[in-house]
């Protein structure tokens, strides 16, 4: 199942984002099955019976098979609680991987996931990168996101966990139908792949060979974590040109982020990413506040260099006048 991934995990430190429940539970033991070398990470929410029971479980399994565990409780208000348990949970994976050197953070992430969040882009009006939100492979900044069974599909990994008599647990809250993905879930992409699979996974194969044709990022220059791309004129294709920096660069923007980029022009995303709009170039990069030098900024003006970007610059000891060229 993860012919497509197994070659490029392989001989890397991987952290494997647990929770106990079918999917992630199937890829602990299928990335045991072709001898890939990883470790586990847990978040515990401490909303439900059995979190504490999938902590207990991701610490037997990790001490059975040798691997290390690290574990989180995180306390959240209800108020946009998946927004910002997402948040939490991978600033933790983060830091983890800051601290311990892991290469690739692997995500359960499967096929019905990927037609789910299809099917309600879909429904929204979205465009085709937002469509197409789930990648085998994704850069981030210091990381790479790895989803191995994001072809595979639910009933598969049932099966496989099931086969082998695998114990895993089962999140009660995915069955509540008040949840906009729960109802695309049981209404929709699980009735399609269950009669249409080979076709769904074929047609995905065909529009993502598709997106990477259409959309090619018009980077004019790149130095370390600073991006200077080309103001295309149109602000869909900009903001989906952002969106892709931004991710790279290891945060993900909400949909109001998005319009206060359009609307600002001239924006810090998360306390972390500065994001300036001239009229014929975008600049991305880091955001630091510091102290400048009188001469650095001079020269940072006389280079047209945004001011939220002039600190990176001079932390990173990148020459103003060298980004002149940048046209």
């Amino acid at each position: 199942m993860l012919e497509k991934s197994s070659k490029f995990l392989k001989g890397r430190k991987n952290l494997l984002a647990f929770s106990g429940g079918v999917d992630s539970t199937a890829l602990f033991f299928l990335l045991l099955k072709d001898e890939i070398d990883f470790d586990i990470a847990i978040v515990d929410y401490a909303r439900r019976e059995n979190s504490k029971q999938e902590v207990v479980y991701a610490e037997n399994l990790a001490k059975t098979y040798n691997k290390k565990c690290f574990k989180k409780k995180i306390i959240l208000k209800d108020s946009n609680f998946e927004h910002n348990a997402r948040i939490s949970r991978y600033t933790f994976f983060e830091e983890i991987i800051k601290n311990h050197s892991y290469k690739n953070l692997l995500t359960a992430h499967q096929l019905n996931d990927k037609l789910e969040w299809f099917l309600m882009q879909f429904t929204k009006g979205a465009g085709a990168v937002e469509l197409l939100g789930f990648e085998l492979f994704e850069k981030r900044e210091s990381y790479n996101l790895v989803r191995p069974l994001i072809n595979v599909s639910k009933q598969e990994l049932l099966e496989f966990l099931n086969e082998n008599n695998i114990k895993y647990f089962e999140d009660e809250s995915n069955k509540d139908l008040k949840h906009t993905r729960n109802k695309f879930r049981f209404e929709f992409s699980n009735k399609l792949l269950g009669e249409f699979k080979s076709g769904i996974v074929k047609s995905f194969a065909y529009l993502e060979e598709d997106k990477k044709k259409l959309f090619k990022l018009d980077i004019i220059k790149q130095i370390d974590d600073l991006y200077i791309l080309k103001n295309s004129g149109n602000e869909t294709g900009n903001l989906r040109a952002i969106d892709k920096i931004i991710k790279k660069l290891g945060v993900i923007i909400s949909t109001k982020e998005r319009q206060e980029i359009i609307r600002q022009k001239d924006i810090v995303i998360a306390h972390k990413i500065a994001v300036c709009i001239t009229d014929e170039k975008i600049y991305i990069s880091p955001f630091i506040e510091s102290i400048m030098e009188k001469e650095f900024k001079e020269l940072c003006r006389i280079s047209k260099i945004p001011p939220k970007i002039r600190a990176y610059l001079q932390n990173k000891k990148i020459n103003p006048q060298a980004l002149q060229t940048a046209d």
